[in-house]
């Protein structure tokens, strides 16, 4: 297996990408420390980061309005009812949860949330990085109430829908798509449905890493379907896949301008941020991060594996918010025109003592989502066996972007 080096010792120079506009309609890393940033054309470098040191100037920085809810166990999904209030999955418990939001006022919450289990889904099979991941609520919810789940079965790992009753109960789970490779560990998990109405899907290749670039295969891809599971229209490859050749990728996000982007898991060089275009290959095995043949689409970012460990992704206020595993921080990152620059961390002080705060950093954060008000919510996950549980973890906390 070849694979090419984006990550250097001493540093690594930013630049913005270009991309041509087409949208029709984990292992935890290795050891670097620096962060480069790859561009799809030539472009000046804008800024840089440095073992962890932000190298420029970023206006305005965001504010904790407080703690959506504390006690979870390893949060994974989350997204919203049309009347705001949040269904959230817990990844080992498999615990389907209801969450309503807490009130606001003088920029501060009052108190936390009300959280309460509506259900669990029974076919989960919790293993290392497997479980009870993604939720996408549907986006015809007022007249359905269906969500959609993804869930790592001892078989494979499918998308599976269930009815949420008017009383708020969780009703039996129906199989929307099955036969995504399972595993220990490159799970994917993460849901979303696109401006076009059709789910999106972000898979691992649970380990087996030829998988990404078999065409076949449902492992390693960014897949697009109907609410029914088939193949939506338009798709590349006449199948469930939209883009191939991803490790393991944790984060979908659409812009305000439609542009799909992903948050994905390097091996020991380099994580990546991708814009998907339908039919690309994103190189994986053959290559990790920037560089190497035209056959392959450039990711438009790449980090050192300490500085990110990229999962959850969502967009806010014209900027890509990205939520860091290892790295332990929130990266902000603008976007516009398909392309994105100036990435910005906050939160990124190492976890100290027994309990979490701005200046010492809150952990490891997995999900990132903005919410009816736009606000975000961001859920941690230091008790997912990799992280150091500070008291009321696992949380997820209300950001001001």
């Amino acid at each position: 297996m070849s694979r090419r080096r984006s990550v250097r010792a001493g540093g690594a120079a930013l630049a913005c990408g270009l991309l041509a506009s087409l949208l029709a309609g984990c292992g935890q890393g290795g050891n670097e420390v620096d962060v480069e940033v790859s561009a799809t054309a030539s472009a000046a470098p804008t800024g840089s980061v440095r073992d962890g040191e932000v190298l420029f100037t970023v206006d305005g920085v965001p504010d904790v309005v407080g703690t959506v809810a504390t006690g979870l166990d390893t949060p994974w999904g989350i997204d919203f009812l049309p009347d705001g209030r949040a269904i959230v999955t817990e990844r080992d418990t498999t615990r389907v949860l209801l969450v309503t939001p807490p009130e606001v006022a003088d920029g501060k919450t009052a108190g936390e949330g009300e959280v309460v289990e509506i259900g669990r889904v029974p076919e989960t099979v919790p293993r290392v990085e497997a479980g009870l991941l993604g939720v996408a609520v549907s986006p015809t919810f007022a007249t359905d109430r269906q969500v959609y789940l993804y869930v790592c079965t001892a078989e494979d790992n499918r998308v599976v829908r269930a009815e949420i009753s008017k009383d708020d109960k969780l009703g039996a789970v129906e199989p929307v798509l099955t036969g995504i490779p399972t595993g220990n560990t490159h799970d994917g998990g993460r849901l979303a449905f696109g401006p076009d109405g059709f789910l999106y899907i972000a898979t691992g290749e649970g380990g087996d890493t030829e998988l990404a670039q078999r065409k076949k295969s449902l492992g390693g891809k960014i897949l697009r379907i109907t609410t029914d599971g088939d193949p939506a229209p338009g798709n590349p490859f006449d199948s469930p896949v939209w883009s191939l050749g991803h490790r393991n990728v944790q984060g979908l996000a659409f812009d305000s301008e439609g542009s799909l982007w992903a948050s994905e898991f390097g091996q020991d060089d380099a994580d990546e941020l991708n814009r998907i275009i339908p039919g690309e290959n994103y190189g994986w095995p053959e290559v990790e991060g920037s560089g190497g043949p035209k056959k392959f689409t450039e990711p438009q970012l790449t980090w050192g594996t300490d500085e990110a460990s990229p999962s959850g992704l969502a967009y806010a206020g014209g900027y890509l918010w990205m939520a860091s595993l290892k790295g332990e921080r929130l990266w902000r990152i603008k976007a516009a025109g398909g392309q994105v620059s100036d990435p910005a961390a906050y939160f990124d002080g190492k976890r100290g003592g027994d309990a979490a705060s701005p200046e010492t950093g809150y952990g490891r954060l997995r999900t990132v989502v903005r919410d009816p008000d736009g606000r975000l919510w961001v859920s941690t996950s230091n008790t997912d066996g990799r992280g150091k549980p500070g008291d009321g973890d696992d949380r997820i906390l209300l950001i001001e972007p």
